[in-house]
């Protein structure tokens, strides 16, 4: 790798950056908004650690910034300047000069209404018009317990056309309780934030994993598709079925096994990961993308994970240039396995000099397609000379 050139060292010129470690809200995002006083935002993204409560934050939000656009979501951990961390509230302040916004509040989504989403979609993209020279993306913040991201983003996909699509679920810590997405000074489950985003910069979608399909594959028998449930696989109690293939016993299963031996599905030449979240009653197995009777699945194999990373995030402008900064949605899972493994101070360091800012999903979102243990982000490349201030 190159010479260290991360945030720290050379600032992003599309975006500010901001951090706080308070164990307190209006402590917290009054050190926020004095790092980002002199910034010009056309929004904020809050990525906030499940140590501060969310009714909390909105309060504090109304006095330290009340003029300002924010937008965010609770998290599973955060992606800042220093790489991975756990208990930090994280600002991204994106500059107006470079970007413009609209958004909507999808609620309640549990269940999703496909119609009325294409249709809001549709509006939204017909009426914010794209400036001449820009280009425009989506990102997309779910609750990352609505079960309902599959449908949301194949909804989003028929109403963006070819408006590419991004984004990560919610977290809540390893707690899998409560999570919410951040709009108008306000936190909202069973919702869905989708954010328009207009630039002048050069961007490159990013989507990768680090496992491949071997040859021990599991047929879903039987399974409660609203809820993401699998009872049996090949025809066996779920669980158990499923140990006995990864040769762990029932009893040791745990996210730390889900994280490293993946089921995946096929979708055309590629394979996507579907993640199991947990144990459900004795014998069931819940997880955290759509699921289905008959769905075949195939046991995934993990491979060099510091090497998959490196190589996925080495991305590079039209002039061969590096990125101005990478925004993040990485899985919780990839993380715990990471951690597991002793490679987090590692992969930290990666992430830093790579200028990846964001945060741990329960799910991410990659071009119409609900995904687990996934790296997605964008990667935005610095402004061109001569571009206005």
């Amino acid at each position: 790798m190159t010479a260290v050139d991360d945030l720290d060292r050379k600032p992003a010129e599309a975006v500010r950056l901001a951090t706080s470690r308070a164990d307190d809200a209006f402590t917290a995002l009054a050190e926020i908004r004095r790092q980002l006083a002199t910034a010009r935002p056309s929004f904020i993204f809050l990525f906030v650690p499940n140590r501060l409560q969310p009714d909390d934050l909105a309060a504090a939000l109304r006095k330290s910034l009340p003029n300002t656009v924010v937008f965010g979501c609770t998290t599973a951990g955060q992606i800042t300047p220093r790489g991975y961390e756990n208990d930090t509230l994280l600002a991204v302040a994106f500059q107006r000069h470079h970007f413009r916004v609209a958004s909507i509040l999808f609620q309640p989504i549990s269940p999703v209404s496909i119609a009325d989403v294409v249709s809001q979609t549709e509006r939204l993209a017909t009426q914010f018009r794209v400036t001449p020279g820009r280009k425009r993306l989506a990102l997309i913040f779910a609750d990352g317990l609505s079960k309902q991201e599959d449908i949301l983003v194949a909804a989003l996909g028929a109403g963006l056309k070819d408006i590419p699509v991004f984004g990560g679920s919610a977290g809540d810590g390893l707690r899998f309780q409560r999570t919410q997405v951040l709009r108008n000074g306000e936190f909202h489950s069973n919702a869905a934030l989708l954010l328009l985003l207009e630039t002048d910069l050069e961007f490159s979608g990013l989507g990768f994993d680090h496992f491949q399909p071997t040859d021990k594959r599991m047929v879903v028998t039987r399974a409660v598709p609203e809820e993401r449930l699998v009872l049996e696989i090949n025809g066996s109690p779920a669980a158990e079925e499923y140990a006995r293939l990864v040769k762990v016993p029932v009893g040791e299963l745990s996210p730390m096994v889900f994280a490293e031996n993946p089921v995946l599905v096929r979708n055309g030449n590629l394979y996507h990961v579907r993640a199991i979240q947990q144990i459900q009653g004795e014998h069931g197995l819940t997880f955290l993308s759509a699921i289905d009777d008959g769905l075949l699945l195939r046991l995934g194999r993990g491979k060099e994970i510091i090497r998959t990373l490196e190589t996925g995030l080495a991305v590079s402008g039209h002039d061969g240039e590096a990125p101005d900064f990478i925004l993040g949605f990485d899985c919780y899972l990839r993380k715990l396995e990471i951690e597991r493994k002793g490679l987090d101070s590692e992969v930290s360091e990666q992430l830093r000099q790579r200028r990846v800012v964001g945060f741990n999903t329960y799910g991410e979102q990659h071009l119409g397609v609900h995904v687990n243990q996934t790296f997605v982000g964008v990667a935005f490349f610095r402004p061109k000379a001569g571009a206005p201030l």
